[in-house]
């Protein structure tokens, strides 16, 4: 008896032919009553053997088994940014469709489902299968979560590693579904100090937005935040959305998505003229330049004719505070 039928018979409810010498034997022809019962004890003890067999292979990772693909149940900290453009799934699912499924994904049985499988990775090869209306082929290996995350993060990194959002809010949602550092640290193959700035521009950005996005597989951290910086107000957040939705209708990449949103925040507007005020000492020298714009105050003390007013000022700035408070009638609430 093959794997493949033990297999078969045990996730599939498939009967499983008995040998041939079991069901036959030269030394004696069994009939009737006797020889049913016969097989059917033979039948039993070689499916308890096999379902040995397999539950140990299960144990090991080494059973690859075709499953549908709806008894897949995704991973409960999602890694991948899903996008409506892709050219790569599409060659994907043509390769399987030609060739087949050459490498199996990964999946545990279902801690709260019995009968389920639950993914740990290979959710492409999970999608293009569906697509393909074909059952998905699986190594089954009972995972702790822990386990399931590393082997999630593991993998991508072994095969199509993930952008730098993707493991920004990777390792975000893993943080907030209770993962410790260090599952973080292993799942990402990343130091401490990596994983902090990951999850520190994944609570910047809005999550809703980076779909909009996309994976952006070029784009490394300073691009990330420099559109966290120019998100500072309802307004722009409302019109970066306006704005992909209208390079999503256009049908741009991901990569392409993100340039543009850019190049347009960073774009001057008709109203984005910086208004611009000069601060003299009482002897006419310019000590200072003050300069609004966006929401944004900045005041920049000239060092040559006003030395360590700067300083100066700083460390006033609390007893200011008080006195503007006052003059306005806001008590503590600024």
């Amino acid at each position: 008896m093959s794997r493949r039928d033990s297999i078969d018979s045990l996730f599939l409810k498939k009967p499983v032919a008995a040998a041939s010498s079991a069901s036959k034997s030269a030394d004696r022809v069994r009939t009737g009553a006797i020889s049913a019962m016969g097989t059917s004890l033979h039948e039993m003890a070689e499916n308890a053997k096999q379902a040995t067999r397999l539950q140990q292979q299960l144990a090991e990772g080494e059973a690859v088994i075709s499953i549908e693909t709806g008894s897949v149940d995704s991973s409960k900290i999602l890694d991948r940014i899903p996008i409506d453009v892709d050219s790569a799934f599409d060659a994907l699912v043509e390769s399987i469709a030609e060739h087949g499924q050459q490498v199996p994904i990964l999946v545990r049985p279902n801690p709260q489902d019995s009968g389920r499988f639950q993914i740990a990775y290979g959710r492409r090869r999970l999608k293009a299968a569906e697509k393909l209306g074909r059952p998905v082929r699986a190594i089954v290996r009972n995972l702790s979560d822990s386990q399931l995350y590393i082997a999630q993060g593991r993998e991508n990194l072994d095969r199509k590693d993930l952008s730098f959002i993707e493991k920004a809010f990777f390792a975000k949602n893993l943080e907030d579904g209770g993962c410790d550092r260090p599952t973080i640290i292993a799942a990402l193959a990343a130091d401490k100090a990596d994983v902090s700035r990951y999850i520190a521009i994944a609570r910047q950005i809005p999550e809703d937005l980076v779909r909009k996005i996309g994976p952006a597989a070029k784009a490394g951290r300073a691009r990330w935040l420099a559109l966290a910086d120019h998100l500072s107000s309802p307004e722009r957040l409302a019109a970066a959305h306006e704005l992909l939705a209208k390079y999503a209708q256009n049908q741009l990449e991901s990569d392409a998505r993100l340039d543009a949103l850019l190049r347009a925040m960073l774009k001057p507007t008709k109203n984005s003229k910086p208004d611009r005020e000069d601060w003299r000492t009482p002897h006419g020298k310019r000590g200072a330049q003050i300069e609004a714009r966006e929401g944004k105050t900045t005041i920049t003390f000239d060092e040559n004719s006003v030395p360590a007013f700067a300083q100066f000022v700083s460390g006033k700035l609390d007893i200011l505070f008080k006195e503007f408070q006052q003059l306005k009638g806001e008590g503590e609430n600024l």
